[in-house]
């Protein structure tokens, strides 16, 4: 790695015209038998591992809830329910809430793999290049860049669904009426189902970049030769 980051500073400061750059990093890339191809792949191999443990965790039930991702009401809910632990049958409001849209989530993150591993096969070898060489959460931000508009058209529905499944719609809704009920409080009506996706759809970023530094910083969770061979390039 060294090796390649020495190389693109020669190659950036006009030290080494390009075919000679390319002819290095090639020769630098391919050695002990490691190509690009073998880097690209091993890259996806990671990736697919990553979103695959993050995917099984965060869908399985509580997984959102007991989690380190667990969704926690919005600051304008908050206020609702704040006012309405003292009006008769609510005053559990909060922690219902919050069990609903954890549940909502945990449904949603089902749907999150096959958008993951759409995207990882779409990589390029640059790509792997830039992620093999970048930043510790090269990897997740490549994900973040390139799923998050299908991750959002996917979960929202889904969260829809599964808000109105547990009757998190209809709770909701009934707390919003006591609580404008309450005189002099300015009226509350968030949108649950924006909230609870984008907040799915952090945890399962979050998990993901977890997985990625665990690969990259941790030899024991480099499950197969490919990936030891890899990410060996990186260590050096």
């Amino acid at each position: 790695m060294k090796k390649l980051f020495a190389l693109l500073m020669c190659a950036s400061l006009m030290a080494c015209d390009a075919a000679t750059v390319q002819r290095a990093l090639d020769t630098v890339l391919t050695t002990d038998t490691l190509s690009n191809l073998d880097i690209g792949n091993g890259l996806k191999q990671a990736l697919e591992f990553g979103v695959g443990d993050g995917a099984q965790k965060l869908s399985a039930v509580n997984g959102f809830l007991n989690s380190p991702y667990k969704i926690l009401l919005p600051a304008e809910v908050r206020q609702v329910t704040d006012k309405l632990k003292v009006v008769p049958g609510f005053n559990l409001v909060e922690d219902k809430m919050i069990s609903l849209l954890n549940a909502a989530a945990e449904d949603a993150a089902k749907s999150a793999k096959p958008i993951f591993v759409n995207a990882i096969k779409q990589m390029t070898i640059t790509d792997a290049a830039d992620i093999l060489m970048g930043n510790k959460n090269a990897a997740t931000a490549f994900l973040q860049r390139t799923t998050t508009e299908p991750l959002y058209a996917a979960f929202s529905p889904t969260i829809k669904t599964s808000l109105d499944r547990v009757n998190a719609t209809d709770y909701w809704t009934k707390a919003v009426t006591a609580y404008n009920k309450i005189p002099f409080i300015q009226k509350a009506n968030p949108d649950l189902q924006d909230y609870v996706t984008k907040q799915a759809m952090k945890g399962m970023f979050s998990m993901v970049e977890k997985k990625e530094a665990d690969i990259r910083t941790n030899v024991g969770s480099r499950t197969t030769d490919l990936l030891q061979k890899v990410f060996a390039k990186q260590d050096n």
